[in-house]
């Protein structure tokens, strides 16, 4: 009798493991499904929404290609024109681009910018990198830390992001400008690089090319196409960066000082229409990326996951494809990707991906507006 019972129990404790779900969706311990996740419209009013930033009072400020920077509260717009920000000039690819906190804006209020200015020698535009404090409705005392130069008329590869490491340096993107030939390999020149700063625009010291002649002291790394993508690695403090290939060869890179990431001497792409670029992916002192994508997806806007509502995701990257329009997932382990993965596909053409301070992902979208990434059970 008792040998009956005791397998009945072992046939009945059996039956409800097999039929208990491999990933518990109600379990925070559990992680999240890709499949599990899906996008819900925050404001749908917004045209191009190029980069955001998140206050501490919980409201958004969204810079606008086109030249604005909008005021948001849970979606809804306050203010569809905040006075006192960059005068940007739009140009083909360029704009009002990025938008950033500095890491101690609860106590300075600065917020940062990258821009096209016209400002300068020669015609048409170049990216600037600026600041302003804000007041909690304007911005006042803006200034211009950094203006690459020449300008040009040319209407691509602007970049451009901002980046904050520990030491509260800024980092931030220029494109090649469409010059491939002579700016990204060349320190004296600005566009292919990465820049920099102290947070007030001085230069610091240990930068690599500081002292070289001629250098573009203010350049960190080089060898870059169009960087549309720049992220700080909460759990290292590393620098992370990706940028478009032109046909293929799209790019993540780890960013380190006085490195050259190859383009165009070294790439996964071709030109449009199928000619090649050149016959190497790969030349000893041009670092590697940490991954490519051939075909491109035309990466924008990336974003490390941290404190967030998606169990199991912290750590990992998040980057946008313009392309495919959708959102990639890469689970980065010793700074390499050990797993990959495409998700909200259809979401149309995403410009931007950023953590927001209540721990969502939100998603800027050309021509579609503004989304909150969340978990659906």
């Amino acid at each position: 009798m008792i040998k009956n019972i005791l397998t009945l129990l072992l046939i009945t404790l059996a039956f409800s493991c097999a039929a208990e779900p491999a990933n518990k969706s109600n379990d925070p311990t559990e992680p999240v499904l890709a499949s599990q996740m899906t996008v819900k419209l925050v404001n749908g009013e917004l045209k191009n929404p190029w980069g955001m930033v998140f206050l501490p009072d919980g409201k958004m400020l969204v810079t606008e290609k086109e030249g604005r920077i909008v005021l948001l509260d849970n979606g809804t717009i306050l203010n569809n024109d905040v006075a006192g920000g960059p005068e940007s000039k739009v140009q083909g690819q360029g704009g009002l681009l990025d938008i950033e906190l500095h890491p101690n804006f609860k106590s300075n209020r600065w917020i940062y910018f990258t821009y096209a200015s016209g400002e300068g020698e020669g015609n048409g535009a170049m990216t600037a990198l600026s600041r302003a404090q804000w007041n909690g409705t304007a911005f006042e005392n803006h200034e211009v830390l950094y203006k690459g130069s020449p300008n040009t008329t040319a209407s691509p590869h602007f970049g451009s992001r901002i980046a904050f490491d520990s030491e509260n340096h800024v980092y931030f993107s220029i494109g090649d400008r469409g010059n491939r030939d002579e700016n990204p390999q060349d320190i004296t020149r600005d566009g292919g690089k990465i820049y920099r700063l102290h947070d007030d625009g001085r230069i610091p010291a240990d930068n690599p090319f500081v002292g070289q002649d001629g250098a573009k002291e203010a350049v960190y790394s080089y060898g870059h196409r169009n960087p549309q993508g720049l992220a700080t690695n909460p759990n290292t403090g590393d620098i992370w960066e990706h940028e478009h290939g032109p046909q293929g060869g799209d790019e993540v890179n780890l960013i380190k000082a006085g490195a050259n990431y190859g383009w165009p001497v070294v790439t996964y792409g071709v030109n449009y229409g199928g000619k090649p670029i050149t016959d190497a992916t790969s030349r000893p002192g041009m670092e590697q990326p940490v991954t490519y994508w051939v075909p491109s997806i035309a990466p924008c806007g990336m974003a490390f996951v941290q404190n967030s509502q998606y169990a199991g995701w912290d750590g990992d990257l998040i980057v946008g494809s313009l392309k495919f329009s959708y959102l990639v997932r890469l689970v980065i382990e010793d700074n390499k990707v050990v797993k990959e993965e495409k998700f909200a596909e259809g979401i149309g053409r995403v410009r931007n991906v950023e953590m927001g301070n209540d721990g969502y992902l939100y998603i800027g979208v050309e021509g579609g507006g503004l989304y909150r990434l969340v978990v659906e059970l």
